[in-house]
């Protein structure tokens, strides 16, 4: 397991938010150092590493050991490869606040985060960051195989430099090529039970990867006020909503599409097809929803675009545990 995005993107770097009332953003507040009990320092560099974005890397990670291993995958490899994949996804996360602490101090929805509530330096930050990437690529060359180090190295310099520092501030199109490093928990998982790389992991890459626009998209349309005063060009923020929930609406109909592929390529069952069909059929609903509130003239938060938001979290977990328990079925 290791970071995406924007982005498993949703954009990776981001919390998920609740629903809350809108309000404007607020400008950046002025940052004073001060001293920090301990419990509190220590809260703050887990905040850094932002769990619960963690947390939904898990859903791409232990499913895809499951199919990988054609049944249960062993616990050691397991446990290795979920504790180092954490220290990955950690580290380019907390990297990642170091690069945008100047826009999260701007931003409603990321203005408590550590750094812009000066719990922790710029330095601190940074210097966290670097040592968990450091510690999980050498764990995992040494407890899993040397092509998971790489590919969560990768996944982390990726994140860093390419999607922090090039993608993120420069196109509408961020979280599309950035997202990459968010589909790199389904290549790791693979490689810690395999050893080598198939078609069946570049399957379920694909879903991510197509998963990832329209889920972010419509997190950004709902904070679009946010991105607009950090000058993040979203495609909400640089865009009109009927062609972002067009966009969305044809990424989620490549996205359900690629899930059926995995049937023949897998050779999955006829159940992991019936459960994809369905949860498919649910997902392009709620997109074609979207569709038809914006041709109706609906607006704003009146679209209720959080809505396909939550849904995409719980098409992927439902997708994804199906392709963990379809293997125990043969």
């Amino acid at each position: 397991m290791t970071v995406l995005s924007n982005k498993y993107a949703v954009d990776l770097a981001d919390e998920i938010p609740t629903e809350t009332p809108p309000e404007a953003p607020a400008a950046a507040p002025r940052i004073t150092a001060r001293r920090r009990p301990l419990p509190e320092l220590l809260r703050a560099y887990v905040a850094l590493t932002k769990p619960r974005v963690i947390e939904l890397l898990l859903i791409t990670t232990i499913p895809v050991m499951f199919l990988a291993a054609g049944g249960v995958p062993p616990l050691g490899t397991v446990l290795a490869t979920l504790a180092f994949g954490t220290l990955s996804a950690g580290a380019a996360n907390a990297i990642n606040c170091y690069i945008d602490r100047d826009i999260d101090a701007k931003m409603r929805r990321t203005r408590r985060r550590p750094l812009a509530r000066a719990q922790v330096s710029p330095a601190e930050t940074l210097v966290f960051g670097v040592v968990m990437a450091v510690a999980s690529t050498v764990g995992f060359g040494l407890a899993v195989n040397a092509l998971a180090a790489g590919l969560s190295a990768f996944a982390i310099l990726f994140y860093v430099f390419v999607y922090s520092m090039l993608l993120k501030r420069r196109t509408a199109q961020n979280v599309v090529w950035g997202g990459i490093a968010g589909c790199m928990p389904v290549l790791i998982g693979w490689a810690a039970i395999t050893g080598d790389l198939a078609w069946t992991p570049f399957v379920l890459f694909g879903v991510v990867f197509l998963w990832t626009p329209p889920h972010t998209w419509t997190l950004a349309m709902r904070y679009r006020e946010d991105y607009a005063v950090a000058k993040v060009p979203m495609l909400p923020v640089v865009a009109g909503e009927r062609r972002v929930v067009i966009e969305s609406l044809v990424y989620t109909y490549a996205t359900v599409a690629c899930s059926l592929l995995l049937w023949p390529v897998a050779a999955m069952s006829p159940v992991y097809g019936a459960v994809a069909a369905v949860l498919g059929a649910v997902f392009l609903a709620e997109g074609h929803r979207l569709l038809k509130a914006v041709r109706a003239g609906v607006t704003g938060v009146h679209l209720r675009p959080m809505r396909f938001f939550h849904l995409s979290n719980v098409y992927l977990a439902l997708l994804f545990t199906a392709v963990a328990v379809d293997p125990l079925l043969h």
